[in-house]
């Protein structure tokens, strides 16, 4: 069975990119204990577009529904607000969510069909 890998477009204002970087830092460590979890990188654009994108691969699509369905919804005041990674992030002062660093995201969804790594 080959792995799926799942890229989460997030459109970022220039002025809310530090913002962004700083949410996902925070959350370090929130996918990485997830079942069928593989590897996960923020991207950061160098030229030509304000999209960030968020990479993670996971072992099938059950693994990775069970994350979205489970964790990642609580992470994400149970779906309320935000998107898929890195928009919601914690309450703010008096229980409101704070602005979603992102102005929008996309979801793309990939089946590895080859891969390689460095010779050792």
């Amino acid at each position: 069975m080959a792995s799926v890998v799942k890229i989460n477009v997030l459109t970022v204002p220039a002025e809310q990119r530090e913002v962004l970087e700083k949410r996902f830092a925070s959350r370090a460590g929130s996918v990485e204990g997830a079942d069928g979890f593989e590897w996960f990188e923020l991207l950061r654009p160098l030229e030509g577009t304000d999209q960030y994108l968020v990479y993670t691969r996971w072992r099938d699509e059950a693994s990775f529904q069970a994350w979205m369905e489970g964790s990642m919804k609580a992470a994400h005041g149970g779906g309320q607000g935000g998107g898929p990674q890195g928009q919601g992030g914690p309450q703010g002062e008096g229980g409101e969510r704070p602005k979603p660093a992102a102005t929008g995201s996309t979801l793309w969804s990939f089946e590895v069909v080859q891969s390689a790594a460095p010779k050792a």
